[in-house]
């Protein structure tokens, strides 16, 4: 009989510390890197996907003359607050929606201290500051997370919905099933 393999602690120099605080495991995956912001004191841990390379897209404005050809300015596809954590396993994918034939993605912007549980999957437009988002949770496109939420381990956020400051979430599809206590 074979046991399971136990997760290994995380060997010294995992993470990768920026100038600004943050640390950023060598065992994330992160696309499309001049297109993150990171806010500072943030950590992003292993198996963690960020999809920076998903961003939005804008026409080349048409000029006359050839002679300044800069290229167009980068765009922010993920903004990432302040003493944010992103868990082991998570994927954080900008929202996308398809206009004439085309699918154009929209900035996805997360709050200051923020805890985004494992293995988690994030597509929201905009989550605010002080949130906790439990394990194995899904926010689909287009949701907005207003400050001092509690989402429910398990929940699947549909897209489009707006949670109210200070609500605790949780169901299959989500609703709100109480408030966060003062303090």
């Amino acid at each position: 009989m074979s046991r399971p393999a136990a997760r290994k602690p995380a060997p010294k120099g995992e993470y990768i510390e920026t100038d600004s605080g943050n640390k950023v495991s060598r065992r994330s995956a992160i696309t499309g890197t001049a297109n993150i912001t990171l806010g500072g004191r943030t950590v992003i841990m292993s198996d963690v996907h960020l999809r920076g390379d998903l961003h939005a897209t804008r026409a080349a404005p048409s000029t006359t003359t050839s002679s300044s050809s800069k290229p167009p300015p980068a765009q922010t596809a993920i903004s990432i607050g302040r003493c944010t954590i992103i868990s082991t396993g998570s994927v954080l994918k900008p929202p996308s929606r398809i206009s004439r034939g085309v699918i154009q993605y929209y900035p996805m912007k997360i709050g200051d201290n923020v805890f985004v549980g494992p293995s988690c999957t994030i597509s929201s437009i905009s989550i605010s500051n002080h949130v906790h988002v439990g394990a194995g949770v899904s926010i689909g496109g287009f949701a907005i997370v207003k400050e001092g939420v509690k989402i429910l381990p398990g929940s699947v956020v549909p897209p489009n919905m707006v949670i109210p400051s200070g609500s605790v979430v949780g169901g299959r599809p989500a609703r709100i099933v109480g408030e966060v206590g003062e303090g």
